[in-house]
């Protein structure tokens, strides 16, 4: 499978929600969902509950299928409107947002400095 990666530099592909949309197994579905809102709880702040944790694709995907922690991303907005195909091909990178982002998820950073040191931008 190729590797997806978001327009902030996370990895879909091991992404929990991406996962449990993958999964077929109800039961352990719903396991992850219950997990994965009490991560978003301790990481973010953010009060969610298994049933907030809806089906994604990826927010790169066609199918319209997003988590809407993905959907109302400032960040998926701004390289959509910007047509980048990630943020290590944006001229303003890195802006605030995604320097607020990476202080989440520092491998995010790693993935698009790697991205603009391979391609030279």
């Amino acid at each position: 499978m190729e590797t997806m990666i978001a327009y902030c530099g996370l990895t879909c592909n091991s992404c929990p929600i991406y996962l449990a949309t993958l999964e077929q197994d109800k039961s352990r579905q719903q396991t992850m969902r219950e997990s994965i809102a009490g991560q978003c709880s301790k990481l973010y702040g953010i009060n969610l509950q298994s049933e907030d944790i809806t089906d994604c694709d990826g927010c790169k995907a066609d199918s319209g299928i997003l988590f809407s922690g993905c959907l109302n991303c400032e960040i998926r907005q701004c390289a959509g409107q910007k047509n980048v195909e990630n943020c290590a091909y944006c001229s303003d990178y890195a802006c605030g947002i995604l320097r607020e982002h990476f202080l989440h998820d520092s491998t995010a950073q790693t993935r698009l400095e790697e991205i603009r040191h391979t391609n030279k931008i």
